[in-house]
């Protein structure tokens, strides 16, 4: 008798302590429970904190509700321009309504995944190469809206869409390099053909001053010996006034016509 009432003591125990780990759950600040009673789900989800249950009645699915970062695989897309190219991208979202994530939708976290992909096909199909690479901002805006429009049923929020990496064909980045350095090229010729202009504008009105001061002519001699001097050169040049040598081109003109005339 006395090991039968002992037997039937720990059955009790037994299912006391099944009926407690059942009915009592434990959820974390960034959780939540979606109860379904009888398979009906209740109004809105428990939580977070201490969360009891009716065993064999109610059944809970956790909803983690902190932000989840994806990373979309390379996919092979050719732009509309009808350029080859691979694109990978990070996808930020999160659950915003946990009875909608568990309800609308089998496995939310694998159909956001796929349409991520899909529309990251999509989007970039329908772009320019020069676009996809300089524009990238504008993109990520348009994947954004995408995703967030076809999730928000779900109870889904994508917060963030960034392309991470794009991958052009060797003949693609050879083409690049050679376009690059062209226009390289072209602006340095740009800027010194800008600078020649300036200098020769600069020296027309030097030209200009030296005609109207021709003492300044006098100055810009002495000047110039004086930069011949400091570099220690051998050789110096002394620049000599056209007007002292006037006359004497003068009278060696009227020696010539005198010449002329007796012959």
């Amino acid at each position: 008798m006395f090991q039968f009432v002992g037997g039937s003591t720990l059955v009790i125990i037994v299912v006391v302590v099944f009926f407690l780990m059942s009915a009592i759950k434990i959820l974390n600040e960034y959780e939540r429970g979606v109860i379904f009673r009888l398979g009906r789900a209740l109004d809105h989800a428990k939580g977070p904190g201490l969360i009891i249950l009716i065993p064999i009645v109610d059944k809970m699915v956790k909803v983690n509700l902190q932000l989840v970062t994806y990373e979309v695989p390379p996919q092979d897309i050719i732009t509309r321009d009808n350029v080859t190219m691979k694109v990978n991208a990070v996808v930020y979202f999160r659950v915003i309504d946990p009875l909608k994530a568990v309800i609308q939708v089998q496995n939310y976290f694998t159909a956001t995944q796929n349409l991520a992909q899909t529309t990251l096909r999509s989007v970039c199909g329908q772009s320019d190469m020069d676009e996809l690479l300089s524009a990238r901002e504008k993109v990520n805006a348009q994947l954004a809206e995408i995703l967030d429009s076809h999730t928000y049923p779900w109870g889904i929020k994508v917060t963030l869409v960034e392309l991470k990496a794009i991958d052009l064909p060797i003949e693609m980045q050879r083409a690049m390099s050679k376009q690059a350095e062209a226009e390289r090229e072209r602006r340095a010729k740009v800027i010194n053909a800008e600078g020649e202009f300036q200098a020769s504008a600069k020296m027309a009105e030097a030209a200009a001053v030296l005609a109207t001061e021709p003492i300044s002519l006098q100055l810009r001699y002495l000047q110039t010996l004086r930069e011949i001097a400091t570099e220690k050169n051998s050789t110096i040049l002394f620049p000599i006034p056209i007007d002292l040598i006037t006359p004497f081109m003068k009278i060696a003109e009227k020696l010539e016509l005198m010449g002329d005339k007796k012959e």
